[in-house]
């Protein structure tokens, strides 16, 4: 009786707790079966494996990892592979010719019962590595050039080509719609839109040295050269998202009013942003100062601990505080766009909030709907609006704080601005494409788990039906390589307690973040506010 008893609660729990699946996870592994593999693909039932060192290609059965057979690959230096559908296609980047430093890639259509050379071409760039197959044309990778190629399998005219990633591009594949490519420096995994060369998803390498990468109609199986292993990772799961790298620690949040004088300041109010619990964050516990008079709440639903102070004499100060034991996880968002619903998915009740116009974005003014027109044509998908805008910016703005928060026509026609005023212009331009947009404010973890941060920084949200409210950070965004753009478009990382969530302008908060004050002094009075965050290790 007492086994069933445990058995049965055994059952209970692992049915209780909810099993998470992602983009990337691994599903499977097997080995491989040289030391030096490079290229791999599908052949509609198994996988081929390309070995540098043994100079063969290794047909592999994918679901108990035994070799079905082996054939001499058509070179010496085999790197990609892949499948047309009926022969197979390998990349020898020294060109048939095994010298020391004798990159000038050639590409040999093979017959995969013989080994038999079918077609050999000049590869369209000297150190091709990554090769794929789009039903049509050819793809590689260039890791000396960073750039995605696509060719023509007859004679190797250039196509098409595209910014790889990052530096350092290994393994191509293509799944029907997306080309996804392994990166050795970043260690990562993209799925990028072959039209546009965007990022759109960022997986974590499931090794040490991603190399080749394949499709087998479900699954991406990648090859890692350093632990020599095939992975079969999922993708196209029903995760939205993914939380990694916890962090837990305690910010000490100060406001700090000080009154040189001569003369005394008559009222003070101050507001410090609560910070809450959000899908990346957890609020352990929370406190405020004594002086603590009591909490509001503003239209956008943000709540503010309110300080209120009288007679503040010259040569005094008034200090609001709060301590903060908050945890929080790097989170990165799966969008794939196709699941992304249509604008008339977007609930009313968002729209009528996060749709609002006023002072500061301005979208009615000819600055923002020309630079509109420009960027959406005809697009209809609220993902590729949304990304369409964020590339604008990327590519007409630069990041420098100037002072002041100015609105976003001017800081679009001008072309720079801060973390707020790029917030500003995107949400401005969201906002008249139709799609639901709005800032959150933090505090940021500057370099040590000891800091002080008075600077903050600020970013947007913007909502994407069937996944919710998704952070862009189109300053943080404004990077040169197509993979460290994506990290800021769906993806945050865990250096920051977020403490404001607002559509802009509020009685409590105006258009500030963290916190905010409203005084009254005698003439020529000088007063003085400070804010800034204290950081400091977690420990029990």
């Amino acid at each position: 009786m007492k086994k069933t008893l445990i058995l049965f609660s055994i059952v209970l729990l692992f049915s209780s707790i909810k099993i998470s699946a992602y983009t990337g996870e691994i599903e499977k592994s097997i080995n491989t079966p040289g030391l030096f593999s490079t290229g791999l693909t599908f052949d509609g039932e198994n996988l081929w494996l390309a070995d540098r060192k043994t100079d063969s290609l290794y047909c592999i059965n994918k679901e108990t990892g035994r070799v079905v057979r082996a054939i001499s690959s058509p070179a010496y230096w085999p790197m990609g592979l892949t499948w047309d559908g009926t022969s197979l296609w390998n990349i020898d980047v020294k060109g048939g010719i095994p010298l020391a430093e004798n990159y000038n890639g050639k590409i040999y259509k093979i017959d995969p019962k013989n080994g038999r050379i079918l077609h050999t071409i000049q590869a369209p760039t000297n150190k091709p590595i990554g090769l794929t197959w789009d039903g049509k044309y050819l793809w590689c990778t260039d890791s000396r050039s960073y750039e995605i190629i696509q060719f023509d399998p007859s004679d190797g005219t250039t196509i098409k080509t595209i910014k790889s990633p990052s530096y350092n591009p290994q393994g191509l594949t293509f799944d029907g719609k997306y080309l996804w490519v392994s990166d050795r420096s970043s260690n990562k995994i993209y799925m990028i839109d072959p039209k546009s060369g965007c990022v759109i998803i960022v997986a974590d390498a499931p090794g040490n040295y991603s190399r080749g990468l394949c499709y087998d109609g479900e699954a991406i199986w990648n090859v890692d050269y350093e632990d020599n292993k095939i992975y079969k990772l999922k993708i196209r799961d029903k995760e939205t998202h993914q939380l990694y790298n916890e962090r837990r620690a305690i910010l000490n949040y100060s406001h700090l009013t000080t009154n040189f004088g001569p003369g005394s300041v008559k009222t003070l109010d101050a507001h410090l942003a609560i910070p809450v619990d959000r899908p990346n964050q957890k609020i352990n516990n929370i406190s405020f100062s004594s002086n603590l008079t009591d909490k509001v709440t503003d239209k956008w639903g943000q709540k503010t601990a309110h300080f209120h102070k009288n007679d503040i004499k010259s040569g005094n100060s008034f200090e609001a505080s709060m301590k903060v034991d908050v945890t929080s996880w790097n989170i990165r968002y799966f969008i794939y766009p196709e699941n992304v619903g249509s604008f008339e998915d977007i609930p009313e009740k968002v729209k009528s909030i996060y749709l609002e116009n006023n002072e500061k974005y301005q979208y009615d003014d000819p600055v923002i709907k020309n630079a509109l027109s420009k960027i959406i044509d005809k697009e209809d998908n609220p993902y590729w609006t949304a990304r369409k805008i964020f590339n604008y910016l990327i590519d007409n703005m630069y990041y420098e704080m100037l002072g002041g928060w100015n609105t976003a026509p001017t800081v679009l026609e001008r072309g720079n601005g801060s973390c707020s005023e790029y917030a500003f212009v995107f949400i401005s331009m969201c906002r008249a494409a139709g799609i639901p947009a709005r800032y959150v404010g933090s505090v940021s973890l500057r370099g040590d788990d000891k800091s002080m941060d008075d600077v903050f920084h600020r970013w947007t949200e913007i909502y994407l039906p069937n996944y919710g409210w998704i952070p862009v950070d189109p300053s943080g965004g404004d990077r040169s390589m197509p993979g460290e753009q994506a990290n800021y478009f769906g993806s945050l990382s865990n250096n920051y307690c977020i403490t404001t969530q607002s559509g802009g302008g509020s009685k409590t908060m105006k258009w500030t973040y963290n916190s905010n004050e409203f005084w009254t002094c005698d003439p020529k009075t000088n007063v003085v506010i400070e804010y800034f965050g204290d950081w400091e290790p977690y420990t029990k």
